[in-house]
């Protein structure tokens, strides 16, 4: 059997300039390239979700314009069930402008468009898919109403809930006593907690903090420099994996689903987090979000060479 994982969340059509640095305020910068390429967090971790293995329902929105076709077409492809993919009309499919530093470091604007439509009515209508799936995912792209419903529901039904609690926002400890597993970066972390992150003592009091706040479990990432897995009786660290960075763009979004299906398929939260960490760190080699998330046999292949 496969892990069932059902994901609420956002789609987007990522607009990636490759440019040798950021642009100054009123400046005009020669980039190196243009790629339009499927993004949003949701869509994201639902294609890493199901590029390692894993049944994916998708609850999430897209306007009635070719972005929206384009989107549904990329995510069909990967096996996704998109039964609850609701198309808007008169509205935009979201879209991300991202530019890409010759480092690797990208800088996001957002517009939600469709995203922003996505309602707790359309949570009820798709409650079976939640109630019937091992693990509802959810990150903060859409409106907070629908994914406050959305883990209700899956809470309800006994359903584990994962959280990534992107792009930052406070968040009430009634919600975050509903969350199994909070994966968040330095930023969210500190918004939520209080506690600015900054080395890794701060990063564990930021993760005790928020299991005081409710949390069940704690992963707090840091880029390329690991990350903090903490819950009741264990706080670890996790040295990042080191590879050659072409682009960071989904790399968070790919430990999140690669993680939702280590734990669906019954991992601990270290070997789960370990796996995520392999699955993040070959999605930095490649450039864009949903182009750059690995399948599962390339995973295995990168673990086996590295524990060689």
């Amino acid at each position: 059997m496969k892990p069932q994982i059902c994901v609420v969340g956002s789609v987007n059509m990522d607009l990636v300039f490759r440019t040798p640095r950021m642009p100054a305020v009123g400046e005009t910068l020669h980039g190196h390239e243009f790629r339009q390429i499927p993004g949003g967090k949701g869509a994201n971790q639902a294609v890493a979700a199901a590029r390692q293995g894993a049944d994916v329902r998708f609850i999430g929105a897209v306007g009635d314009d070719g972005f929206g076709d384009f989107s549904q077409q990329s995510l069909s492809a990967d096996g996704i069930s998109l039964t609850h993919l609701s198309r808007i009309p008169g509205v935009a499919t979201g879209v991300a402008g991202i530019l890409v530093e010759d480092n690797g470091s990208n800088s996001i604007v957002l517009a939600a468009g469709a995203n922003a439509s996505l309602t707790p009515a359309h949570i009820d209508t798709a409650a079976a898919d939640i109630r019937s799936a091992q693990i509802l995912l959810c990150q903060l792209e859409t409106p907070l109403n629908t994914v406050t419903q959305a883990i209700a529901t899956a809470r309800a039904a006994g359903v584990k809930v994962i959280l990534n609690p992107a792009p930052a926002q406070d968040l009430s400890p009634e919600l975050l006593a509903q969350v199994d597993y909070l994966i968040l970066n330095e930023t969210e972390a500190g918004q939520l907690s209080r506690i600015a992150v900054t080395d890794n003592a701060s990063a564990q009091a930021a993760s005790e903090k928020l299991l005081s706040m409710g949390v069940g479990q704690v992963l707090l990432t840091m880029g390329g420099h690991g990350a903090q897995i903490t819950q009741a009786g264990l706080s670890q660290f996790i040295p990042a994996i080191r590879v050659d960075v072409v682009d960071t763009t989904a790399a968070g979004d790919t430990f999140v689903g690669a993680f939702a299906v280590g734990i669906a398929n019954g991992l601990s939260l270290l070997e789960a987090s370990q796996e995520a960490q392999y699955t993040a760190a070959l999605t930095v080699t490649k450039l864009g979000a949903q182009t750059s998330i690995p399948q599962r046999a390339e995973v295995l292949a990168f673990m086996a060479a590295r524990k060689a």
